[in-house]
């Protein structure tokens, strides 16, 4: 099990946060291009520099905590998948926050928060 472990702690992250889109209506996935448009370019830069510093032996990562499944190389699939899970728990803990005090944020129009 112990190989479970980096995808345990991503389903901790998860479990922890998805609950908010529908406990607080934050409308996170229904906006998906632009839950796309924010973590694409992040997650883009940070696999790029994983392989980069794999390739050039600064870090890897213990197989015995990952799945084994591995993209580019080196890259293990868990580690591919915390920069989407990681990122998505932020937007929804932020998203949350904001329905929560009624805070305008981003290019949301005026008043959306009014009609949720």
């Amino acid at each position: 099990m112990r190989h479970l472990t980096y995808v345990g702690v991503l389903l901790f992250c998860v479990c922890g946060s998805v609950w908010l889109e529908y406990a607080l209506r934050t409308r996170v996935f229904l906006r998906w291009l632009r839950l796309l448009l924010t973590i694409a370019p992040v997650a883009a830069i940070f696999v790029g520099w994983d392989l980069y510093a794999i390739a050039r032996g600064h870090w890897s990562f213990d197989p015995e905590q990952t799945t084994g499944l591995t993209v580019g190389g080196d890259l293990p699939v868990d580690e591919l998948l915390f920069f989407t899970v990681v990122p998505l728990a932020s937007v929804l803990a932020f998203e949350a926050v904001r329905s929560a005090r009624g805070w305008p944020a981003g290019d949301d129009p005026a008043g959306e928060e009014a009609r949720s």
